[in-house]
């Protein structure tokens, strides 16, 4: 970069101007952090408005990012661990990135933090950490691993999607504040872990659609109209593991779905609902009037054939047991087109359960053995974490496991 005279004689230097900056970066980790974004956020101009100012707690006995209320971006990052990185290392990685995705979560600068502004508004930010096979392995504890998912007929599992040791899952209802977290945590575990895969995905945002309703994917479907209740006895069987490290825990499946629009573009409405066995309105049951109509599968249509075909979508992912179903926190994606005009678009299906086996399994395996849906979907990325439990004001993430 060469040097050259400042006013005052002095000589700056690339080397200067590093060792200043370092030296400002530790006088502002030694000021009361509730300092750095008053100061800053005094002349950052107008107020924000409430949503950007929502905070979501990040303590508690469960992890958050969970049983939200889905926010409408969402980022799954998965990693690789670095050769060498043993238990003490994954405790030094766990207790770093617990601090600064705490501070982040509560509109707060993460201590190494160079752009703090950034930082100033949460907008409902949540980071929720997934522990995938290899962790376990580095930890000593492949005992304690989730199991791989084997494969399903009609999987075009691609490895750039699939796999990871760490998994990130960090959502907010603004993509700046999203971007800027995504990058200090990523800063926090270079020295541990290489990026395997980024996936981003968005929904319908509460200026669109009031919160709580129903999603439609990129197929206009309403998706997760069966999703248990947050602090519902169901929900609590359904999603949070009760015994052993993982209490208060849960799992994650994280399928990517690639969809193919132009295919289902060329289906007549009666077609698509036939296959999925829901009205694409309201998402009604093809039985019922309303969403939430309970379908009625032995209901025969003037044919004598059932309204709801043995292999509808909805037949196929039914589960009697409300303690047996999983959650679904799925986000739609899209990555562009190609020269054709043909989009690379889908679904990143986020399905937290307390088993996979007794949970995700049955549901995927009816759906691989005949789901008209299948005509138009292709998994074509897996990956499974087990989710650990929340912790303490005093504690990180991951140390019912580690410690």
């Amino acid at each position: 970069m060469g040097e050259r005279e400042n006013s005052m004689g002095r000589r700056l230097t690339r080397r200067g101007l590093l060792a200043g900056g370092a030296a400002a970066a530790a006088a502002a980790a030694c000021a009361p952090v509730s300092a750095v974004p008053a100061a800053r956020g005094a002349a950052a101009g107008p107020a924000p408005l409430p949503g950007g100012d929502a905070v979501e707690p990040f303590h508690g006995v469960h992890q958050a990012g969970i049983a939200t209320p889905p926010q409408t971006f969402g980022v799954f990052a998965g990693f690789d661990l670095r050769p060498g990185t043993d238990r003490a290392a994954l405790i030094r990685l766990m207790r770093l990135l617990t601090d600064d995705a705490r501070r982040l979560t509560r509109g707060e600068p993460a201590l190494a933090d160079t752009d703090a502004e950034l930082a100033l508004l949460p907008a409902r930010l949540t980071v929720t950490f997934g522990f995938g096979a290899g962790l376990f392995e580095a930890a000593g504890a492949e005992g304690l691993a989730p199991k791989p998912l084997r494969a399903f007929k009609g999987d075009a599992l691609q490895p750039r999607w699939s796999g990871g040791d760490l998994l990130l899952q960090v959502c907010a209802d603004d993509r700046v504040t999203l971007a800027h977290a995504l990058r200090v945590l990523v800063k926090d575990a270079r020295s541990f872990a290489t990026v395997r895969w980024t996936q981003h995905g968005f929904r319908q945002s509460p200026q669109v659609r009031a919160p709580g309703t129903t999603q439609r994917n990129l197929m206009g479907q309403l998706d997760g109209t069966v999703n248990p209740t947050p602090g519902s006895p169901d929900f609590e069987r359904a999603v949070w593991v009760r015994d052993g490290w993982l209490r208060g825990g849960s799992t994650l499946v994280l399928r990517r779905i690639r969809m193919d629009l132009e295919k289902w573009d060329a289906a007549d409405r009666t077609a698509k609902e036939f296959s999925v066995g829901r009205r694409l309105d309201n998402g009604a049951p093809l039985t019922g009037q309303a969403e939430t109509d309970e379908p009625d599968f032995a209901a025969l249509g003037p044919s004598g054939l059932p309204v709801i075909s043995e292999f509808a979508h909805i037949r196929r992912v039914r589960t009697a047991d409300p303690g047996q179903r999983i959650l679904r926190r799925a986000y739609n994606y899209e990555d562009g087109l190609s020269p054709e005009g043909r989009p690379d678009a889908g679904l990143l299906f986020a399905s937290y359960q307390a088993d996979v086996d007794r949970q995700f399994v049955p549901i995927q395996a009816r759906m691989a053995e005949m789901d008209l849906l299948n005509q138009w979907i292709t998994a074509i990325g897996s990956a499974v974490f087990a989710v650990p439990p929340g912790c303490a004001a005093d504690g990180w993430i991951g140390e019912t496991l580690l410690s």
